[in-house]
């Protein structure tokens, strides 16, 4: 009893450490993983993420004690449920969870597991004798037997996603040494500085959210300027529009300041400012006849080729004569 205590204490300490050294934990399923499997991924962690095992009512019990401590951690306790571990973590969230998937191992199909995914069988020679015919017809398999063996004629699914593997499809799958299944840890939730949230958050990109960031500001603007309500992301546009209002009303009256002081003398003064605006077209239209006039020489380059060409064939042709 004093030893099971002692063990308890020292859990609650290993955990509590690791609350406070890690910001990031991983919460992951460890449904069907070998303890070969559990040491080969703590090596690739190592030096990055620490995996810690436990039962639930005494993780529970832990979290509930830290929380006048750490009240953050509350979020964890409705995911510490089923067959979970945690790996704790400071570093890149994308590349442990990389880690944590890397490691999978093929495994036969059970009887009774619930498939991860379809499973199909291919079709071809399974080299099998003609007595276990049986087995195939009891799963719908089209087969016809090809130089004394069986052989399967086209493709065929046997198990779908999430349904029970049966015991005929295991053991058929088993006779043709079909593995279709892989295990390993899942990444089941996200813990990062005081949140929690779906691993498929990782898989977001950085263009992403800055895209999804500016179409709220733009919509948060355009509701804004719509209603008049006053927001950050509208303040510039508010401006804007009456600065635009203020020099109507100056245009149209008598009123001047100096914002609208050249808009106005402009308006009373167009010659003015198109005689200051002509050289300068007058510059642009050289420039465009510049190539114009760098292009003509080599036209009459070869104009003048071209007459030389019948200069010398009429000469030619007299000559004959």
């Amino acid at each position: 009893m004093g030893g099971t205590r002692e063990k308890k204490s020292e859990y609650f300490t290993k955990l509590r450490l690791l609350l406070e050294e890690y910001k990031s934990i991983f919460i992951v399923g460890v449904d069907n993983v070998s303890s070969q499997q559990m040491h080969e991924i703590r090596k690739a962690l190592r030096g990055q993420g620490v995996i810690l095992m436990g039962k639930n009512t005494m993780v529970r019990r832990a979290i509930r004690g830290f929380l006048s401590d750490f009240p953050e951690f509350e979020r964890l306790l409705p995911h510490v449920r089923g067959n979970v571990g945690f790996v704790f973590t400071n570093a890149d969230l994308k590349e442990i969870r990389e880690v944590i998937l890397a490691n999978k191992v093929a495994a036969p199909a059970r009887a009774g597991a619930v498939a991860p995914k379809d499973v199909w069988i291919p079709a071809g020679n399974t080299g099998m004798e003609p007595g276990k015919t049986s087995f195939f017809q009891a799963l719908g398999v089209p087969t016809k037997i090809a130089r004394g063996t069986i052989e399967i004629t086209s493709d065929v699914q046997v198990v779908s996603t999430g349904n029970k593997v049966g015991a005929s499809e295991a053991t058929l799958l088993n006779m043709l040494n079909i593995s279709p299944f892989t295990y390993g840890m899942a990444v089941l939730q996200v813990y990062d500085q005081g949140q929690a949230f779906s691993p498929e958050i990782l898989d977001i990109e950085e263009e992403t959210l800055i895209k999804s960031f500016t179409s709220a500001i733009a919509t948060i603007t355009t509701i804004s300027l719509a209603i008049g309500y006053p927001t950050l992301p509208a303040v510039i546009h508010s401006v804007i529009n009456h600065y635009k209002k203020v020099l109507a009303v100056s245009i149209a009256t008598d009123y001047t300041f100096d914002g609208s002081e050249a808009i106005k003398d402009r308006i009373a003064n167009p010659e003015a400012y198109a005689a200051t605006a002509a050289p300068v077209a007058a510059a642009a239209a050289s420039e465009e006849a510049a190539p114009a006039a760098e292009e003509a020489p080599a036209e009459e380059a070869e104009e003048s080729e071209d007459d030389m060409g019948m200069f010398v064939f009429r000469v030619f042709k007299r000559g004959n004569c």
